[in-house]
Protein backbone atom coordinates (compact mmCIF):
# COMPACT_ATOMS: atom_id res chain seq x y z
CA UNK A 1 0.00 0.00 0.00
CA UNK A 2 1.28 2.99 -0.60
CA UNK A 3 1.80 5.88 2.32
CA UNK A 4 -0.59 9.30 1.77
CA UNK A 5 1.80 12.17 2.54
CA UNK A 6 -0.54 15.75 3.20
CA UNK A 7 2.51 17.50 1.52
CA UNK A 8 4.09 18.37 -1.66
CA UNK A 9 6.71 15.92 -2.32
CA UNK A 10 9.38 16.04 -5.11
CA UNK A 11 9.49 13.68 -7.84
CA UNK A 12 12.95 13.00 -8.36
CA UNK A 13 14.57 10.13 -7.56
CA UNK A 14 17.19 10.00 -3.83
CA UNK A 15 19.59 7.54 -4.22
CA UNK A 16 23.33 7.16 -2.03
CA UNK A 17 25.81 4.78 -1.51
CA UNK A 18 28.83 3.99 0.79
CA UNK A 19 32.16 4.91 -0.31
CA UNK A 20 34.69 3.83 1.96
CA UNK A 21 35.12 2.82 5.23
CA UNK A 22 37.61 2.98 8.20
CA UNK A 23 38.25 0.70 11.06
CA UNK A 24 39.98 2.81 14.01
CA UNK A 25 41.43 5.05 11.75
CA UNK A 26 42.45 2.60 9.05
CA UNK A 27 41.06 2.01 5.77
CA UNK A 28 39.37 -0.90 4.81
CA UNK A 29 39.84 -2.41 1.82
CA UNK A 30 36.91 -2.19 -1.24
CA UNK A 31 36.03 -5.84 -1.01
CA UNK A 32 34.52 -5.43 2.15
CA UNK A 33 32.32 -2.10 0.20
CA UNK A 34 30.07 -4.16 -1.46
CA UNK A 35 28.44 -1.71 -4.18
CA UNK A 36 26.21 -4.46 -5.71
CA UNK A 37 24.78 -6.03 -2.40
CA UNK A 38 24.40 -2.61 -0.69
CA UNK A 39 27.07 -4.11 2.38
CA UNK A 40 29.81 -2.75 4.57
CA UNK A 41 31.39 -6.24 6.12
CA UNK A 42 33.11 -4.59 8.77
CA UNK A 43 33.42 -8.43 10.02
CA UNK A 44 35.62 -9.06 6.95
CA UNK A 45 38.31 -6.87 8.48
CA UNK A 46 39.35 -10.03 10.73
CA UNK A 47 39.98 -7.39 13.58
CA UNK A 48 37.68 -8.55 16.58
CA UNK A 49 38.27 -5.82 19.18
CA UNK A 50 37.73 -1.96 17.43
CA UNK A 51 36.24 1.22 19.09
CA UNK A 52 35.04 3.12 15.80
CA UNK A 53 34.05 2.55 12.62
CA UNK A 54 33.62 5.09 9.90
CA UNK A 55 31.18 5.10 6.74
CA UNK A 56 31.79 7.76 4.26
CA UNK A 57 28.10 8.52 2.67
CA UNK A 58 27.43 10.16 -0.87
CA UNK A 59 24.32 10.78 -2.06
CA UNK A 60 22.08 12.08 -4.92
CA UNK A 61 19.02 14.14 -4.24
CA UNK A 62 16.99 16.46 -6.89
CA UNK A 63 18.54 19.32 -5.87
CA UNK A 64 16.75 21.55 -8.92
CA UNK A 65 13.32 20.18 -8.05
CA UNK A 66 14.13 21.10 -4.12
CA UNK A 67 15.52 24.68 -4.86
CA UNK A 68 12.39 25.55 -7.28
CA UNK A 69 9.78 23.84 -5.67
CA UNK A 70 7.84 24.82 -2.11
CA UNK A 71 10.50 23.48 0.21
CA UNK A 72 12.67 25.53 2.15
CA UNK A 73 15.57 24.98 5.06
CA UNK A 74 15.98 21.28 3.03
CA UNK A 75 18.52 19.00 4.67
CA UNK A 76 20.02 15.69 3.69
CA UNK A 77 20.49 12.48 6.74
CA UNK A 78 21.58 9.61 6.74
CA UNK A 79 20.51 7.08 9.79
CA UNK A 80 21.79 4.22 11.21
CA UNK A 81 19.23 2.08 13.22
CA UNK A 82 19.09 -1.32 15.27
CA UNK A 83 16.46 -3.04 16.72
CA UNK A 84 18.29 -5.66 18.53
CA UNK A 85 19.62 -2.84 20.63
CA UNK A 86 16.98 0.35 19.91
CA UNK A 87 20.29 2.74 18.97
CA UNK A 88 19.31 5.21 16.13
CA UNK A 89 22.27 7.87 14.95
CA UNK A 90 21.41 10.56 12.69
CA UNK A 91 23.88 11.70 10.09
CA UNK A 92 23.46 15.34 8.43
CA UNK A 93 25.15 15.25 5.15
CA UNK A 94 26.86 18.42 3.50
CA UNK A 95 26.41 19.56 -0.40
CA UNK A 96 29.30 19.13 -2.05
CA UNK A 97 30.50 18.98 -5.98
CA UNK A 98 26.87 18.32 -7.27
CA UNK A 99 26.23 15.61 -4.29
CA UNK A 100 25.76 15.71 -0.56
CA UNK A 101 28.40 13.90 1.50
CA UNK A 102 29.42 13.33 5.10
CA UNK A 103 30.91 10.60 7.31
CA UNK A 104 28.66 8.27 9.64
CA UNK A 105 30.50 7.16 12.98
CA UNK A 106 29.79 3.66 14.36
CA UNK A 107 30.66 3.14 18.00
CA UNK A 108 31.30 -0.85 18.58
CA UNK A 109 29.58 -0.70 22.30
CA UNK A 110 26.70 1.20 20.89
CA UNK A 111 25.58 -2.32 18.13
CA UNK A 112 25.21 -5.60 18.73
CA UNK A 113 25.54 -7.28 15.31
CA UNK A 114 23.50 -5.33 11.84
CA UNK A 115 22.89 -1.71 11.04
CA UNK A 116 20.44 -0.77 8.66
CA UNK A 117 21.37 2.71 6.75
CA UNK A 118 18.75 4.70 4.99
CA UNK A 119 18.72 8.17 3.65
CA UNK A 120 16.02 10.80 4.06
CA UNK A 121 15.55 14.54 2.73
CA UNK A 122 13.93 16.61 5.54
CA UNK A 123 12.36 20.13 4.87
CA UNK A 124 9.89 23.09 5.64
CA UNK A 125 6.46 22.45 3.62
CA UNK A 126 4.01 25.21 4.46
CA UNK A 127 5.50 26.54 7.31
CA UNK A 128 5.77 23.12 9.12
CA UNK A 129 9.56 22.35 10.04
CA UNK A 130 11.32 18.73 9.57
CA UNK A 131 8.93 17.15 7.45
CA UNK A 132 10.09 13.84 5.37
CA UNK A 133 9.86 14.86 1.73
CA UNK A 134 11.50 11.55 0.25
CA UNK A 135 13.78 8.90 1.38
CA UNK A 136 16.12 6.53 -0.70
CA UNK A 137 14.48 3.54 -1.83
CA UNK A 138 17.47 1.27 -1.29
CA UNK A 139 18.83 0.79 2.31
CA UNK A 140 22.28 -0.46 2.76
CA UNK A 141 23.48 -3.21 6.04
CA UNK A 142 26.39 -2.56 7.85
CA UNK A 143 27.53 -6.23 9.12
CA UNK A 144 29.42 -6.23 12.34
CA UNK A 145 29.61 -10.06 12.84
CA UNK A 146 28.62 -12.93 10.51
CA UNK A 147 31.02 -14.75 8.91
CA UNK A 148 29.56 -15.46 5.39
CA UNK A 149 28.86 -12.26 3.58
CA UNK A 150 25.03 -12.58 2.49
CA UNK A 151 22.61 -10.17 3.39
CA UNK A 152 21.45 -10.91 6.88
CA UNK A 153 18.00 -10.34 6.73
CA UNK A 154 16.79 -12.53 4.25
CA UNK A 155 19.38 -15.55 5.10
CA UNK A 156 19.84 -17.19 8.68
CA UNK A 157 22.76 -18.67 9.97
CA UNK A 158 23.33 -21.87 12.19
CA UNK A 159 26.32 -23.25 13.50
CA UNK A 160 25.60 -26.70 14.80
CA UNK A 161 27.13 -30.28 15.11
CA UNK A 162 25.90 -32.48 12.31
CA UNK A 163 26.82 -35.72 13.87
CA UNK A 164 25.42 -34.66 17.68
CA UNK A 165 23.49 -32.21 17.36
CA UNK A 166 19.99 -31.73 18.18
CA UNK A 167 18.66 -31.95 14.81
CA UNK A 168 18.63 -35.62 13.11
CA UNK A 169 17.52 -34.82 9.66
CA UNK A 170 21.52 -33.04 9.78
CA UNK A 171 23.43 -36.81 10.99
CA UNK A 172 23.28 -37.85 7.35
CA UNK A 173 25.24 -35.24 6.05
CA UNK A 174 27.47 -35.54 9.37
CA UNK A 175 30.23 -35.29 6.93
CA UNK A 176 29.63 -32.39 4.73
CA UNK A 177 30.62 -28.95 6.09
CA UNK A 178 28.04 -27.29 5.35
CA UNK A 179 24.20 -27.79 4.11
CA UNK A 180 21.72 -24.92 2.24
CA UNK A 181 18.34 -25.12 3.34
CA UNK A 182 15.87 -23.66 1.27
CA UNK A 183 12.32 -25.08 2.57
CA UNK A 184 11.24 -22.66 4.86
CA UNK A 185 10.05 -18.95 5.29
CA UNK A 186 13.97 -17.98 5.67
CA UNK A 187 16.91 -19.90 4.02
CA UNK A 188 19.17 -21.36 6.20
CA UNK A 189 23.02 -22.14 5.80
CA UNK A 190 24.15 -24.33 8.48
CA UNK A 191 27.38 -24.82 9.38
CA UNK A 192 29.03 -28.09 10.74
CA UNK A 193 31.05 -27.20 13.90
CA UNK A 194 31.91 -30.79 13.66
CA UNK A 195 33.95 -30.61 10.43
CA UNK A 196 37.02 -29.57 11.75
CA UNK A 197 38.30 -26.29 10.56
CA UNK A 198 35.56 -25.03 9.04
CA UNK A 199 34.33 -22.51 11.75
CA UNK A 200 38.02 -21.57 12.81
CA UNK A 201 38.88 -20.65 8.90
CA UNK A 202 35.64 -18.47 8.92
CA UNK A 203 36.81 -16.46 12.06
CA UNK A 204 40.25 -16.39 11.17
CA UNK A 205 41.51 -12.99 12.05
CA UNK A 206 45.51 -12.04 12.48
CA UNK A 207 47.44 -14.29 9.96
CA UNK A 208 47.48 -13.52 6.48
CA UNK A 209 46.97 -16.24 4.72
CA UNK A 210 44.00 -18.24 7.04
CA UNK A 211 42.28 -14.38 6.79
CA UNK A 212 42.41 -14.78 2.72
CA UNK A 213 41.21 -18.80 2.53
CA UNK A 214 38.85 -17.86 5.26
CA UNK A 215 37.39 -15.58 2.80
CA UNK A 216 37.63 -17.55 -0.04
CA UNK A 217 35.92 -20.55 1.79
CA UNK A 218 32.97 -17.77 3.15
CA UNK A 219 32.69 -16.45 -0.36
CA UNK A 220 32.29 -20.17 -1.81
CA UNK A 221 29.51 -20.80 0.90
CA UNK A 222 27.68 -17.41 -0.58
CA UNK A 223 27.72 -19.22 -3.52
CA UNK A 224 26.46 -22.50 -3.35
CA UNK A 225 23.29 -20.38 -1.02
CA UNK A 226 22.90 -17.99 -3.61
CA UNK A 227 22.64 -20.98 -6.71
CA UNK A 228 20.34 -23.18 -4.14
CA UNK A 229 18.37 -20.08 -2.98
CA UNK A 230 17.87 -19.35 -7.10
CA UNK A 231 16.86 -23.16 -7.85
CA UNK A 232 14.72 -22.81 -5.13
CA UNK A 233 12.74 -19.26 -6.55
CA UNK A 234 12.40 -20.84 -9.89
CA UNK A 235 10.56 -24.26 -9.05
CA UNK A 236 8.18 -22.60 -6.09
CA UNK A 237 6.65 -19.88 -8.79
CA UNK A 238 2.96 -19.26 -9.55
CA UNK A 239 1.00 -18.91 -12.64
CA UNK A 240 -1.54 -17.03 -13.37
CA UNK A 241 -4.84 -18.26 -15.22
CA UNK A 242 -2.57 -18.36 -18.82
CA UNK A 243 0.11 -19.80 -17.52
CA UNK A 244 1.94 -16.51 -16.68
CA UNK A 245 4.99 -16.59 -13.88
CA UNK A 246 4.03 -14.16 -11.05
CA UNK A 247 6.73 -12.45 -9.23
CA UNK A 248 7.40 -13.83 -5.88
CA UNK A 249 7.56 -12.68 -2.18
CA UNK A 250 10.01 -12.20 0.17
CA UNK A 251 13.36 -13.67 -0.43
CA UNK A 252 12.57 -15.19 -3.27
CA UNK A 253 11.79 -11.89 -5.29
CA UNK A 254 14.91 -10.23 -4.47
CA UNK A 255 16.89 -13.15 -5.05
CA UNK A 256 15.21 -13.28 -8.56
CA UNK A 257 15.95 -9.99 -9.39
CA UNK A 258 19.41 -9.97 -8.22
CA UNK A 259 20.56 -12.76 -10.65
CA UNK A 260 18.33 -12.33 -13.71
CA UNK A 261 20.57 -9.55 -14.77
CA UNK A 262 23.22 -11.38 -15.22
CA UNK A 263 22.20 -14.91 -16.50
CA UNK A 264 19.87 -12.96 -18.76
CA UNK A 265 21.26 -9.67 -19.65
CA UNK A 266 19.74 -8.86 -22.80
CA UNK A 267 16.13 -9.59 -21.33
CA UNK A 268 13.98 -7.08 -18.79
CA UNK A 269 13.27 -8.29 -15.16
CA UNK A 270 9.96 -9.44 -16.50
CA UNK A 271 10.96 -11.01 -19.52
CA UNK A 272 13.50 -12.98 -17.96
CA UNK A 273 11.29 -14.42 -15.29
CA UNK A 274 9.28 -15.48 -18.75
CA UNK A 275 11.83 -17.28 -19.81
CA UNK A 276 13.34 -19.07 -16.93
CA UNK A 277 10.06 -20.70 -15.89
CA UNK A 278 9.47 -21.35 -19.91
CA UNK A 279 13.00 -23.09 -19.94
CA UNK A 280 12.43 -25.23 -16.75
CA UNK A 281 8.90 -26.07 -17.00
CA UNK A 282 9.45 -27.49 -20.56
CA UNK A 283 12.99 -28.53 -20.27
CA UNK A 284 13.87 -26.83 -22.89
CA UNK A 285 17.99 -24.80 -22.86
CA UNK A 286 16.98 -25.10 -19.01
CA UNK A 287 20.59 -27.15 -18.87
CA UNK A 288 22.41 -24.33 -20.80
CA UNK A 289 21.20 -21.50 -18.66
CA UNK A 290 23.16 -23.86 -15.42
CA UNK A 291 26.54 -22.44 -16.29
CA UNK A 292 24.62 -18.52 -16.15
CA UNK A 293 23.28 -19.33 -12.87
CA UNK A 294 26.34 -20.73 -11.23
CA UNK A 295 28.27 -17.26 -12.77
CA UNK A 296 25.80 -15.27 -11.75
CA UNK A 297 25.63 -17.10 -8.16
CA UNK A 298 29.74 -16.64 -7.85
CA UNK A 299 29.58 -12.86 -9.06
CA UNK A 300 26.97 -11.71 -6.14
CA UNK A 301 29.52 -14.03 -3.56
CA UNK A 302 32.46 -12.10 -5.16
CA UNK A 303 34.27 -15.32 -5.59
CA UNK A 304 36.82 -13.62 -8.05
CA UNK A 305 37.94 -11.09 -6.08
CA UNK A 306 38.69 -13.48 -2.99
CA UNK A 307 40.36 -15.97 -4.82
CA UNK A 308 42.89 -13.46 -6.42
CA UNK A 309 43.53 -12.12 -2.90
CA UNK A 310 44.41 -15.61 -1.84
CA UNK A 311 46.48 -16.08 -4.65
CA UNK A 312 48.66 -13.14 -4.09
CA UNK A 313 48.62 -13.78 -0.62
CA UNK A 314 49.94 -17.02 -1.28
CA UNK A 315 52.37 -16.03 -3.95
CA UNK A 316 53.85 -13.51 -1.43
CA UNK A 317 54.42 -16.29 1.41
CA UNK A 318 56.08 -18.05 -1.19
CA UNK A 319 58.29 -15.71 -2.13
CA UNK A 320 59.42 -14.54 1.52
CA UNK A 321 59.96 -18.65 2.24
CA UNK A 322 62.24 -19.54 -0.12
CA UNK A 323 63.99 -15.58 0.18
Amino acid sequence: MKRLIPYPTPVGDVTFKVTGAQLDGRALDLSMVSQQDRVVALHMAGREKWREARLEIQAQIPDIELANGPWTEVVCVAVLTERATNSRTVVRLRPWSGSWGGTAVVPRGAFRARLDLTLSVVATVGGVAGRVVATAQDSWLVDLTARVPVRQRELDINEMDFRDGPHEWLRPFRDAPWLVETSGDMPTIHLNTGFEGVTELLGAGSDPTERAVGRLLATQIATDAWTAMFHSAVSDLEVDGDGVPQWPSGWRDWVLRSMLPDILPELSPADGLLEIHGRRSESSGWHELQPLIQYAASRRAHIAKNLGTVIRVLGRSGRESTG
